[in-house]
Formats: C-alpha cells, sequence, structure tokens
C-alpha cells in the first residue's frame, strides 16, 4: 500500500473511533510514537462554501497542530445549497463522500457524487463541487500539506 493511500485509511479508522475523546500522548523517551486523537466537536468551524462555492459548511481541520504531519485530513459537510467553487488544483487531492447528494464538475466534465464514492484530482485540473438534495453532503479530502507547513 502507498504511504498515502496507508494515511487516508489510518485517518478513517481513527474517525470511526467509538467514544473517542480528545487527547495528546507523548512520543516514548526510547523512540519515535505517540499518537493524536481529535474529535469533531472539538474541531468543528462554520465557514462559507470554500473557493467561493457559496452557502454554508461545517469545516473539521484534524491534526492541523502536528508540525511533522505533512498530510492535509479534513472532513466538510456542505449545508443545502453549498458548494466549493471551481478552482485549480495543485496537488493530488482525495475526496471521499460520507454522506448525501452532490453534482462534481472536472475539467468541465459534471456526474453525480454520492456516499461510498472516491474522486482523485490530479495536479492541473478544474474541479469543483455543489451540495444536492435534501440532506448535508459530507465528505473527506486528503492532500499534501503544503511547503510552508500550511494547508488551504
Amino acid at each position: 500500500m502507498r504511504t498515502r493511500e496507508a494515511v487516508l485509511v489510518l485517518a478513517l479508522l481513527l474517525l470511526a473511533a467509538p467514544g473517542a475523546v480528545a487527547q495528546r500522548a507523548a512520543a516514548s523517551p526510547d523512540g519515535p510514537g505517540g499518537y493524536v486523537i481529535e474529535t469533531d466537536s472539538a474541531v468543528a468551524k462554520d465557514e462559507p462554501g470554500t473557493h467561493g462555492g457559496g452557502g454554508s459548511s461545517t469545516g473539521y481541520s484534524f491534526f492541523g497542530g502536528d508540525p511533522e504531519l505533512y498530510t492535509v485530513f479534513r472532513k466538510r459537510a456542505l449545508h443545502p445549497g453549498a458548494g466549493i467553487g471551481y478552482h485549480l488544483q495543485k496537488e493530488d487531492e482525495i475526496y471521499y463522500f460520507l454522506s448525501g447528494t452532490g453534482e462534481m464538475t472536472i475539467d468541465d466534465h459534471t456526474f453525480p457524487v454520492r456516499s461510498g464514492m472516491a474522486v482523485l484530482t490530479h495536479p492541473g485540473s478544474h474541479h469543483g463541487l455543489k451540495q444536492t438534495g435534501s440532506d448535508d453532503l459530507v465528505l473527506l479530502i486528503v492532500y499534501p500539506r503544503h511547503p510552508s507547513g500550511g494547508g488551504r
């Protein structure tokens, strides 16, 4: 399994842990190790649809304070009418849809998205996403952190 696939699987397992409590554990004095657990309620932030997509959403930026993690792992709930605006992709990015329905446009090709689907966008492509239906469109987003240490 490639590194970025392993990171996605690990992140999904951490989010699925029932009753997880926000906590941090220090690395072992004998070498590398430790772990970080964060919960939805600890990181949730009401935000507009990103990239000028409009509407309202809830963003969940997990592990953003960990300077040694070189992967951005986010969850986003696009509320009815919200979207992620059409924009240029600068790195590989994975979208995994947890619930709801939507329409994704990549390089001017529009297709429906729903729970259980994953989409990989490559650098140089353009894409955007719109929530459709009556329920929130909830998705996970994973991509490499920018060398400056900040995510988008």
